[in-house]
């Protein structure tokens, strides 16, 4: 099948292009999504001016995205997680932890979809990560997952401030209590 493309589409062309896809992939993705018209002897009379007003509409989303990727790259995220003995996390470190940080250390918006993160981050230690602004440009924020602090003494004091429940012990005379406690004895 043969579609024309409206918008810039990743691995596949720039917009104003003409490109032969697989029917399935045009038909139940490229045209409902927006981004591809069938290729028509009227929409290829359209190709030339879709083109150009594509050029002008990424130049705009360019300049701007390139002042937000500069801000980005100068960001570097601290996490404190919990994490066992080998720095494996018991939690992770999401897309949507990464924007919320953002938003809140710098104040930018940025979309969790952009977050380059194939799968969330589990292990301790420095992560670089992408955020895909536009075609060709994609700031890295530093990501730093640290362990959290939980030395004994806080843990000692957790633990103090937990109430604690008495039970009252039955003092047992019984023959046989007596009797396992001399065998455990002699041996």
């Amino acid at each position: 099948m043969k579609v024309l493309l409206k918008r810039d589409v990743t691995k596949l062309g720039k917009a104003g292009v003409v490109k032969n896809v697989a029917d399935g992939y045009g038909r139940n993705y490229l045209i409902p999504q927006g981004l591809a018209t069938l290729a028509t002897p009227g929409a290829l009379k359209q190709a030339e001016t879709l083109s150009r007003a594509e050029q002008k509409r990424q130049a705009a989303l360019a300049s701007e995205a390139s002042s937000l990727a500069e801000q980005l790259a100068q960001i570097s995220l601290s996490f404190k997680m919990r994490a066992g003995e080998a720095g494996k996390l018991y939690g992770s470190v999401t897309s949507q932890n990464i924007v919320d940080e953002v938003k809140r250390v710098a104040g930018l918006d940025v979309d969790r979809r952009k977050v380059e993160l194939r799968e969330p981050i589990r292990a301790l230690g420095v992560h670089k990560v992408a955020v895909r602004l536009a075609s060709e440009l994609a700031p890295e924020i530093t990501v730093n997952v640290v362990r959290e602090d939980t030395s004994y003494g806080e843990a000692a004091a957790a633990s103090a401030a937990a109430p604690v429940v008495a039970e009252p012990v039955a003092a047992t005379t019984a023959p046989e209590a007596t009797a396992v406690a001399e065998d455990e004895s002699a041996a």
